[in-house]
């Protein structure tokens, strides 16, 4: 599994350039939800961050991010499942 939609679903349900939201979950005690950000931002090569809320679990030990960034493509879509995947301390991605 490649751990994101196929492209194919992707341009059938989505029209682009659109937002689109993305949920991590990662570890709460080691900046996750900031490095989310950053990949994001990097994704997309922009100088400022995407629209997003952070949730953090009733124990503390997990954060929420939901972000949502504007996509131009269906394949930048996969490029930030692909570099949020790679980061350290993702527990979820959906």
């Amino acid at each position: 599994m490649s751990g994101h939609p196929p492209r194919e679903l992707l341009d059938q349900t989505h029209s682009f350039p659109c937002r689109f939201i993305f949920k991590a979950i990662g570890q709460a005690n080691d900046e996750f939800a900031s490095r989310v950000v950053a990949t994001v931002r990097v994704a997309l090569e922009q100088d400022f961050d995407a629209p997003f809320e952070l949730r953090e679990t009733s124990g503390g030990r997990h954060v929420a991010i939901t972000i949502e960034p504007w996509v131009e493509s269906s394949q930048q879509v996969i490029e930030i499942y692909t570099a949020i995947r790679e980061l350290e301390g993702l527990v979820m991605l959906m």
